[in-house]
């Protein structure tokens, strides 16, 4: 996508008419539900291993532009208070499950060198040990998500120079470093390729909060997408030697991609045709479940791994009850799937009034 864009040259249209006013609150349903459906496939993909799930919908992608254009937002401020806020937000929630997964390692005779300072501010991947590697390797999205909030004013001044050339030139990291210099294999060099792999995600927030997008013809951003889509795929069809698999969560360049094919066209026709799901305003439940996963999104995040951890060992004594053994399905994924979604909702109530304290926010049990 990034090498088909030259300067301001992609077409433009007129501008459309202002999108409707959000809901009340400041709350935006239509980002809301996307943050929330990606989550949901998270918590899929990590009970199902499914590859093809990454393609199906690229939740990190997804996410990513969503922080990017709220980073946007904030940044009207001064980027100083900016950042300290963002910080603020983010550490407790990730202290409090820390906390748990650095004691059950030390537990299990663990013992951490000077890298558990990641423990504390994750600018690199916290340390851990083999056992505890299901729980702690999800850290990297927090790490890549802190970095880019510290780089934003920087990136955001960037951008406004020449919109539309940095959204395409976005691309361009990613592959520098598939083709022309392959980063170390340490934790320099996973970092700086997970940013590379989501920057065009992160500027593509960048874009939609300035209207950059709504100026594009809805031929250039279908060709263009396309074209990504078509790439991203590919590559990752025909690049399955090293992994065995066509997961992009396996293959970064086609991930990169693949996710700037399919995110554009979603934070597109937000801006275009001014889409904003006000009918969930009528579905007080299901609205209400979408409130939860975003007011809840860091700990869901967090705790959903352990959740389905636990979620093993505790089937595993449903055996021991002659009634789950005849009646409940024990050994399908879906069941696994489905107590550790109860799990979940135990580790909200448990552990998520620590993003209200952390906003700044009476503490509840739910938002």
């Amino acid at each position: 996508m990034g090498s088909h864009r030259r300067g301001d040259r992609l077409p433009v249209a007129a501008p459309p008419a202002p999108s409707p006013p959000r809901a009340a609150g400041g709350r935006d349903r239509y980002f809301d539900t996307l943050r929330a459906v990606a989550l949901v496939r998270v918590v899929a993909y990590h009970t199902f291993g499914w590859a093809w799930a990454g393609m199906v919908l690229p939740s990190m992608g997804i996410m990513f532009a969503l922080a990017g254009t709220l980073m946007a937002k904030s940044l009207e401020r001064p980027a100083p208070g900016v950042l300290r806020s963002r910080l603020r937000r983010l550490l407790p929630p990730f202290w409090c499950w820390g906390f748990f997964v650095v004691v059950a390692m030390l537990v299990h005779g663990w013992m951490p060198g000077w890298q558990i300072v990641y423990w504390i501010v994750p600018l690199g991947d916290p340390p851990g040990d083999a056992w505890g590697e299901q729980a702690w390797e999800i850290v990297w999205y927090l790490r890549t998500y802190l970095w880019f909030v510290l780089l934003s004013p920087l990136l955001l001044r960037v951008f406004r120079s020449a919109p539309v050339a940095v959204l395409g030139l976005s691309l361009a990291p990613i592959v520098v470093l598939q083709f022309g210099w392959a980063p170390p294999d340490n934790r320099f060099g996973t970092g700086l390729t997970d940013l590379a792999t989501y920057l065009f995600c992160w500027i593509l927030g960048f874009a939609h909060r300035d209207g950059v997008l709504r100026r594009l013809t809805p031929s250039a951003v279908v060709v263009l997408s396309l074209a990504a889509l078509g790439y991203g795929g590919w590559y990752a069809l025909t690049h399955q030697a090293g992994t065995g698999s066509y997961d992009l969560d396996d293959i970064p360049y086609a991930q990169a991609f693949w996710s700037a094919g399919y995110v554009t066209p979603l934070m597109y026709a937000k801006d275009r045709f001014g889409i904003d799901f006000a009918w969930l305003a009528r579905c007080g439940r299901l609205d209400r479940l979408v409130r939860i996963f975003n007011a809840r999104a860091v700990t869901l995040y967090l705790w959903h791994e352990i959740a389905l951890i636990l979620a093993v060992p505790l089937i595993d004594l449903f055996w021991n009850v002659p009634a789950f053994e005849a009646y409940l399905p024990l050994e399908s994924q879906w069941f696994l799937f489905g107590v550790g979604w109860v799990l979940i909702a135990v580790f909200v109530l448990l552990c998520g009034w620590v993003e209200d304290v952390a906003a700044g926010k009476k503490p509840r049990l739910l938002p």
